[in-house]
């Protein structure tokens, strides 16, 4: 299966899971899970949300920022991968000047 993102529109995604700012992505979705590349603008983040039936990875394509997941703390950098699994809570927060750029992967099981 072939996944072509140039032709998925992409998406403003305002105040993610009651967080701040705006992200942007595009999305393929089906009843496996998801694949995103995103974008977390700078200032902006995704809210505290937790994952009951998914397993949700993000690995970081450039920028920096924060995820906290069960209530610790993670600095995210490019080539750092934060993963948040089934039952566990996380946000992710864009803390730098730059876009946070992230590939999700979000797996259902």
């Amino acid at each position: 299966m072939l996944i072509d993102f140039d032709n998925i529109k992409e998406i403003a995604i305002p105040g993610m899971n009651n967080g701040t700012g705006t992200m942007t992505a595009k999305m393929y979705m089906d009843k496996q899970g998801k694949i995103i590349p995103c974008s977390i603008h700078p200032g902006s983040s995704i809210g505290l949300h937790r994952h009951e039936t998914s397993d949700d990875i993000n690995y970081v394509l450039s920028g920096t920022g924060k995820a906290i997941c069960d209530g610790q703390e993670e600095l995210l950098r490019a080539g750092t991968c934060h993963v948040c699994k089934k039952g566990s809570e996380h946000s992710i927060i864009n803390t730098g000047k730059d876009d946070l750029v992230l590939l999700t992967i979000v797996v259902e099981r």
